[in-house]
Formats: C-alpha cells, sequence, structure tokens
C-alpha cells in the first residue's frame, strides 16, 4: 500500500540494539532465550482485549462503538490513513510488523484479532 509506505517514511522509531536490550551480565554469562516459545504465546481473549483496547484509544474512534466485529470504515468511519496508523499501533502494542499485503487486508477488528492471534511472534 503506497499509503502506509509514504507514512511510514516519514515516522521515525526509536531503536535498540540486543546490546541495549539484554543487560552485559546476562550477555556473558551464558545463553540468552531471544525467542519465545509456543507455550509463552498469548491467548485469543488477551488478543481480543488489547485489539479492542488500541482501537477505543484512536482519537478519531467512539470507544461506545468498539466490537470485537466493526468495521473501521463503515461502522466507525475512519479513511484508509487512519486504517495504516491502527495498523502500526497494533503492530506497536504486540511487537510485530504486518507486511503491507497483509496490512491492507486489516479493516476490521474481527481481521486484526485473526491476524495476531495467528501470528506466531505476536506477544
Amino acid at each position: 500500500m503506497a499509503l502506509r509506505a509514504a507514512v511510514l517514511r516519514h515516522v521515525r522509531v526509536p531503536v535498540q540494539t540486543l546490546s541495549e536490550l539484554i543487560p552485559r551480565q546476562w550477555s556473558l554469562g551464558g545463553p540468552v532465550r531471544l525467542m519465545s516459545s509456543h507455550d509463552d504465546h498469548i491467548t485469543k481473549e488477551e488478543v481480543i482485549a488489547r485489539v479492542l483496547d488500541v482501537i477505543k484509544s484512536f482519537p478519531k474512534v467512539d470507544p461506545s462503538k468498539v466490537s470485537p466485529d466493526v468495521h473501521f470504515q463503515k461502522d466507525l468511519g475512519l479513511d484508509s490513513l487512519d486504517n495504516v496508523e491502527i495498523v502500526m499501533a497494533l503492530e506497536e502494542e504486540f511487537k510485530l510488523e504486518i507486511p503491507d499485503k497483509e496490512a491492507d487486508k486489516i479493516d476490521s477488528t474481527a481481521l486484526a484479532i485473526e491476524y495476531i492471534s495467528n501470528h506466531p511472534m505476536s506477544s
């Protein structure tokens, strides 16, 4: 999506190196677990709650209208730029990157919940 790419070109995100994230004594003392195991994957109920919270906190959204099956444009009156910003907020919330091809398809809470619930790296 060209609009998403244009927005991302102007967004500045602070980046931390691995050495900043892991205390020095840990990295020198033995193996460090960097990946979550399947057992640590969040539950669908937690995904639903967090997705709804992200959307309710979006400035242009009336929180009382947000539900697990609300459509961003039809039900909340958001435009395509708002849609991009919501997807970016979801990426930040769940610490994952949604490819543009998939992000373009996420236009409702139901699709966001489905994508994140099935993503192996969501946290």
